[in-house]
């Protein structure tokens, strides 16, 4: 009896609050240790400590998520509140209070890419930030003595860089910092390379380049370590990243874009011959305004020379020209008396001769005349008149008469190879040729049979 009691009450196991969450931690560890998780997530909050926390929920339920410092500043896109993604983590137990949590440890957007919705939403940060402002962006040196590059020291970037630079320029000074431009530690690498040239301040310009790629090859510049370290930059940065098709978050941050890295090289510095070419027409420039100068001088020193002299002469020219002025007025007056005088007396010669004039009597002969002339036409055009209604009427008879009319009702004539109008088959011989005369027109036929 002893042995069956024991078997129907068994001895009771007593967990600690902490032992039982440990054991449910090893259940769901053991259980979902790498999972994939979609929903949409709500409640974003970014702890001081850096780690962030937010929910996944569907239409029926919600999962707590953390995703800690370590993995939240390599994650490509930033958790946002209703973007529906697809989550891969560890379920854990958070024994403060309880509660199952996903440890978030990579994340994507649905139904778009990563990478793209990453670059969206950082290029929307920066530029509420204003780090794409027009405003800040920096003039770079007209004559650049010192160029800083933040490259690869391999490949054909640098070499092309370097190329450039030397045929447009010899004996410029080039720096180059050597960085990773892909993969892990290349976002480090560039933004040292940019700190060494803003703080050392050796660089007049800094270049950062880099060749063409995927978006995948190109994502160190779109960072935002790199964006931020270009914006803080003490020097003029331009951003020479891909190919022309290719923008970079750098490429709106940066001074400059140039669309690709031989371009930044031509752009930056002007060739030789186009400065010694600017100089010389400074110098003329300059000797033209020295030369107008020295006119200007030696005129003012003239006229300050002769001034006294020159005024005293003048009053006294002046004094004799106003006695010339009034005996020129007298002699004015004078001649315009005598030509008055004058004209009144050829007046009077003119009314006299007028007197004898013959004109006045042929003018009266000559209205007559016209007077004359004009019933005579006037006669000839009431004829001509009559004759062109009768003429009129004459030509309307004649065209109701024209053998056209016929002709315009359908009906044709028909001549032989003499020219005779054919009225009989028998003036129409078996493949002779024919013209048949239409309203509009004429045709030539053969004769293929008669009837």
């Amino acid at each position: 009896m002893e042995q069956t009691a024991f078997e129907l009450f068994p001895e009771r196991q007593v967990f600690t609050v902490s032992e039982l969450n440990a054991a449910i931690r090893r259940l769901l560890n053991g259980e979902f240790a790498d999972i994939w998780v979609s929903g949409e997530i709500s409640g974003v909050k970014l702890a001081a400590s850096g780690h962030c926390y937010f929910t996944l929920k569907d239409a029926g339920a919600q999962v707590r998520c953390v995703c800690f410092k370590s993995t939240y500043r390599y994650l490509k896109f930033k958790p946002q509140d209703g973007v529906a993604v697809v989550a891969r983590g560890a379920i854990d137990v958070y024994d403060a209070r309880g509660e199952y949590q996903l440890l978030v440890e990579f994340m994507e957007p649905q139904g778009y890419g990563a990478l793209q919705f990453a670059f969206e939403q950082l290029k929307k940060k920066l530029a509420m930030e204003g780090l794409f402002d027009a405003s800040r962006k920096r003039p770079l040196p007209k004559h650049p003595r010192r160029i800083g590059i933040v490259t690869s020291p391999r490949g054909a970037v640098i070499a092309d860089l370097l190329n450039i630079l030397e045929r447009r320029f010899p004996g410029l000074h080039v720096r180059i910092f050597p960085a990773l431009v892909q993969g892990a530690g290349a976002v480090e690498e560039v933004c040292r390379g940019l700190q060494y040239f803003s703080d050392s301040g050796w660089a007049d310009l800094v270049i950062v380049a880099r060749g063409g790629g995927s978006l995948e090859d190109l994502w160190t510049f779109n960072e935002e370590a790199v964006a931020r370290a270009i914006a803080s930059s003490k020097v003029p940065v331009v951003s020479a990243i891909g190919h022309e098709t290719d923008v970079t978050i750098a490429d709106f941050v940066a001074d400059l874009r140039a669309p690709t890295p031989s371009a930044a090289a031509e752009i930056v510095v002007r060739t030789r011959q186009e400065l010694l070419d600017r100089l010389e027409g400074c110098r003329n420039r300059m000797g033209q305004a020295q030369r107008y100068r020295l006119v200007t001088l030696a005129r003012r020193l003239q006229e300050r020379g002769i001034a006294r002299p020159l005024s005293l002469l003048n009053r006294a020219v002046g004094r004799h020209m106003q006695r010339v002025d009034e005996q020129l007025y007298r002699l004015r007056d004078r001649v315009r008396a005598v030509i008055e005088g004058r004209q009144r007396a050829l007046k009077g010669l003119e009314a006299r001769v007028r007197y004898f004039d013959p004109r006045p009597r042929l003018a009266g002969d000559r209205r007559r005349l016209d007077t004359a002339a004009g019933a005579i036409a006037h006669d000839i055009r009431m004829q001509l008149a009559r004759r062109r209604g009768r003429l009129e009427s004459l030509a309307a008879h004649l065209s109701q008469l024209s053998p056209l009319r016929i002709l315009e009702r359908g009906y044709a004539i028909v001549t032989n190879q003499e020219g005779a109008i054919v009225k009989q088959p028998a003036q129409a011989p078996e493949d002779s040729l024919v013209r048949v005369r239409l309203a509009a027109g004429r045709l030539e036929a053969r004769v293929l049979s008669r009837e």
